[in-house]
């Protein structure tokens, strides 16, 4: 079971992260626990290997809401990045920064 500490050690912001969720520690990790279990980290990787940028910005900026309204900010920080690369059609090695992406999304799921 993930904990605010764990959290903590992540780099996560866990204060901003409960004051969004009232301060209610359960209903944040349960979010936390919801958040890292999304399909879109699945389906933005397929976007990305296809090419397909329309599809690929808009899982990345639908998981940038998640993980940035979970205060998860090693996670958001490169989703952010990716998707402010994809809203404006930069060219870019996208899958290299989905591997990024992948590593730090694996490094807080092994919190659970």
């Amino acid at each position: 079971m993930i904990t605010l500490e764990a959290l903590r050690a992540y780099g996560a912001d866990v204060d901003e992260g409960l004051s969004r969720c009232l301060g209610k520690e359960d209903f944040y990790l349960k979010m936390v626990n919801m958040g890292m279990q999304d399909a879109r980290f699945i389906t933005l990787k397929a976007a990305l290997e296809s090419r397909d940028l329309q599809a690929a910005f808009e899982q990345a900026h639908a998981l940038k809401g998640i993980v940035g309204n979970l205060s998860l900010t090693p996670l958001f920080t490169l989703i952010s990045e990716l998707t402010e690369l994809l809203r404006n059609r930069t060219e870019a090695d996208y899958l290299s920064l989905y591997d990024e992406i992948k590593a730090q999304y694996e490094r807080l799921c092994a919190l659970a």
